[in-house]
């Protein structure tokens, strides 16, 4: 079985030693992604003259979608084949603004999913992180 291994230019460079996405045969899995941007900034963020942080569900969930997009789409394949998400939401009280933004890119026939609470994600401004994996079978 063929494997690879990548870090994506332009895109966030991971807070670890780890991949952004990891093909192997024709599995693709994609590591924990966040609404962080290339800037080391976050989608969804906003702090106004006063110091307080405001954090939007919604923007962050789109951002997560499109990163994950832009990765699936750096090893030739798109949203369309993913098998599987799982998120991760530091509040579940914001199950409903994600639910929402989740099901405008996907429906009954998208990929399975699981969503758990965690107590904290590796930045205090991130509100959730998915993970996925993908099936597209590599060109012969």
């Amino acid at each position: 079985m063929t494997t690879e291994s990548k870090v994506i230019a332009g895109k966030a460079v991971p807070r670890g030693k780890f991949p952004h996405v990891k093909r192997a045969g024709d599995f693709i899995y994609i590591s924990g992604t966040s609404s962080r941007l290339p800037d080391n900034s976050f989608a969804g963020v906003a702090v106004d003259e006063f110091g307080t942080t405001n954090l939007d569900i919604q923007l962050q969930t789109r951002a997560v979608i499109d990163n994950i997009r832009d990765i699936l789409q750096s090893v030739g394949a798109d949203l369309s084949d993913l098998i599987e998400i799982t998120t991760f939401l530091v509040n579940m009280n914001d199950f409903a603004g994600y639910n929402q933004v989740y099901g405008e890119y996907f429906d009954f026939y998208g990929p399975t999913r699981t969503t758990v609470a965690v107590h904290q994600l590796p930045h205090p401004h991130l509100l959730i992180e998915c993970k996925a994996v993908a099936y597209k079978p590599m060109k012969e």
